[in-house]
């Protein structure tokens, strides 16, 4: 529970620093992934609309990974978990 807390908190505040618009008009919000919170934290399958969320983030996942706020979420096995079973390839970015 702890973990869930602590990433709840690391949101609000990255997204209150920081929400890009991205060329494709996607929006990079963090707190538009909180449909996988459940999936990324346990052991359960992730949900419809933790996929879709997923998958219309899918611009903004290296500008996370970027984040020294994220990486640790979106590199967690958790979160690559969700990703596979969503059919989202978990991204290759390059350092800029």
């Amino acid at each position: 529970m702890k973990k869930v807390f602590v990433f709840a908190i690391v949101v609000v505040a990255v997204v209150a620093m920081e929400v890009a618009p991205t060329a494709e008009g996607v929006t990079c919000s963090p707190v538009e992934l909180s449909p996988c919170l459940t999936a990324i934290t346990s052991s359960s399958p992730p949900t419809t609309a933790c996929c879709q969320k997923l998958r219309e983030q899918i611009p903004c996942h290296c500008g996370y990974l970027k984040n020294p706020s994220f990486k640790n979420y979106v590199n967690s096995p958790g979160s690559r978990r969700v990703a596979s079973s969503c059919g989202v390839r978990f991204p290759i970015c390059l350092s800029k």
